[in-house]
């Protein structure tokens, strides 16, 4: 994240703005450097996988543990780690000493595949037997910690169940109907992690927005607001971070409507506009919110950029930590979210 305060007093800024449009995917790059440019100093500098993935029929990864001997003994059951942040999570935790059992649960494409984690086996299960196999885990290991990365329509199906077995999880799946979500846990009075952002230090950044937010209504009252958003092609919608992030700026007294939000998508505008990194095309996510005051002499930039998964994995480890020791204390609060956990201030 980045913030900058510019002061100009050239006549020609605000036509140099209107001719310069940074947050415009079809604009044409001649004497300006493009936005990735103006960023590379503050791009994330890719890290090397903890992993080693094989292509056979069973999938195979070499770890390199960073385990605290603290963790050992916690068990999770990741489900739906056969998808790319469930497998981000899932290969976070071992290295971090969490103990995974054989199983998890996954769509009907996936049942009978099986991953191996340096000798640690996972099959995969489906729909049609999801609640015996959940149930036998928890049987088995009484200290097992769900974490639930499969997909939107499955939800609140997915806390029903969980409530149902009694075990406690962490949910990082977004989507789904919230308010019913929340319902279902707080009856059950099952202890859960709900977070549809995982990255501690995103979720941070959000929790300033809202304390600024409440605080200073209308600060930047008359202000134009641009923002820019890039995400793997695969994303149609609008982030849900930068919708929270804009909700904040509105409150401070910016007009803003969602579909004004600039998506980029086009892998080619990724790499050559925003500034992406290749390798994390298919992984990524680029927030740009540029404010500028009515006469065009102020403006302000936030920036956050997040190059793959990792961020998202380590934050869920983090919650699962913070879920096992409510657990074992047999805390009063039941529900939390991500600002619980970096509250606790406990994080690795």
């Amino acid at each position: 994240m980045a913030f900058v305060m510019t002061p100009s007093f050239n006549a020609s800024y605000t036509t140099r703005r209107e001719d310069i449009n940074l947050l415009n995917p079809c604009f044409e790059l001649k004497n300006e450097k493009p936005f990735g440019s103006r960023l590379s100093c503050r791009t994330p500098i890719p890290r090397k996988p903890l992993v080693a993935m094989a292509s056979n029929s069973v999938q195979s990864v070499a770890l390199v543990s960073t385990a605290d001997p603290r963790n050992v003994g916690t068990s999770i059951m990741v489900n739906g780690c056969t998808g790319k942040v469930g497998r981000a999570v899932l290969e976070a935790a071992i290295a971090a000493g969490l103990n995974p059992v054989p199983v998890a649960l996954g769509g009907p494409e996936d049942v009978g595949k099986i991953l191996d984690f340096n000798g640690k086996q996972i099959e995969i299960h489906g729909p049609s037997d999801r609640e015996s196999v959940l149930s036998s885990a928890f049987k088995e290991y009484p200290d097992l910690i769900v974490v639930d990365y499969t997909v939107p329509a499955a939800v609140n199906d997915n806390a029903t169940l969980y409530c149902k077995v009694g075990v406690p999880f962490v949910m990082g799946t977004t989507g789904g109907d919230r308010e019913l979500l929340y319902k279902t846990v707080d009856d059950s009075k099952v202890y859960a992690v709900i977070s549809p952002q995982m990255g501690k230090q995103v979720v941070a950044f959000l929790a300033a927005m809202e304390i600024m937010s409440e605080q200073f209504p209308g600060a930047f009252s008359g202000y134009d607001l641009e923002v820019m958003e890039s995400h793997q092609a695969s994303k149609l919608d609008v982030s849900g971070t930068a919708k929270a992030v804009i909700s904040c700026f509105k409150k401070l007294g910016a007009e803003f409507e969602e579909e004004q939000v600039k998506l980029i998508r086009d892998p080619r505008l990724q790499v050559e506009m925003v500034g992406v990194p290749e390798e994390y095309l298919s992984g990524h996510a680029f927030h740009m919110y540029h404010l500028t005051s009515p006469d065009g002499t102020v403006s302000f930039e936030f920036q956050h950029n997040v190059c793959g998964r990792s961020i998202y994995a380590e934050g869920t480890v983090d919650a699962i930590l913070f879920l096992a020791k409510k657990v074992r204390s047999n805390a009063d609060k039941r529900i939390y979210d991500m600002i619980d956990v970096l509250r606790e201030g406990n994080m690795r």
